[in-house]
């Protein structure tokens, strides 16, 4: 049976921490696992620019509560929902998450945590497990799955390559220039198509 494994932020939904930094003109927010492959530097750098402008959660989640998941993505997770299972694997938080679940028609999602202080200021984050991406990849290949996984971004090449079949969707030109054996799609017709021609398994 084949399960496909997806990114949710520049594959379903808008990236958040774009869409934050254009809301609140804080340029240096725009930075996104696009541009920097250590998820914990990054994190760490958008912290510490929240800490410093004293931005709490209630901020973000203002910002996430107006935003639609991108053109045709609810669609599109429909069919491949029809066909079999889709799990989204994302580095978001629950605590972000939940307004664009439920418009993407609550698929699953595996994600990490926030951790937030009782003030709303946000301290730290909990990741669910390292590297959860591949690892999940991975145990759905030991229960038999055979897995297609499609990403855009720097923390999405290991799931991508530890995938049956891996896919590039709409990956920024320098992901696409350094990863020039995996298969590129541009738009939901094209990622669909490119699934539906791996076939069940």
């Amino acid at each position: 049976m084949q399960i496909v494994c997806l990114d949710l932020e520049g594959v379903l939904i808008p990236e958040i921490w774009i869409a934050f930094a254009k809301e609140t003109g804080i340029n240096a927010l725009t930075r996104t696992t696009r541009d920097e492959p250590d998820y914990d530097k990054l994190m760490q750098y958008r912290l510490n620019i929240l800490d410093g402008e004293n931005l709490k959660i209630d901020h973000i989640k203002g910002v996430i509560h107006k935003l639609e998941p991108l053109s045709g993505a609810r669609e599109f997770l429909d069919q491949l929902q029809a066909r079999g299972p889709v799990v989204i694997l994302s580095d978001t938080f629950e605590e972000f998450a939940g307004p664009l679940m439920a418009k993407l028609g609550f698929p699953t999602l595996f994600c990490h945590n926030l951790v937030v202080d009782s003030v709303g200021k946000i301290t730290s984050y909990r990741l669910r497990t390292e590297n959860h991406k591949q690892k999940t990849v991975e145990a759905f290949r030991r229960l038999n799955f055979n897995v297609v996984a499609a990403g855009d971004s720097y923390n999405d090449l290991n799931m991508i390559r530890a995938a049956h079949n891996g896919i590039l969707f709409n990956a920024p030109s320098q992901v696409i220039a350094e990863n020039p054996d995996l298969p590129t799609a541009f738009s939901y017709d094209e990622l669909e198509t490119r699934i539906e021609e791996i076939g069940p398994g």
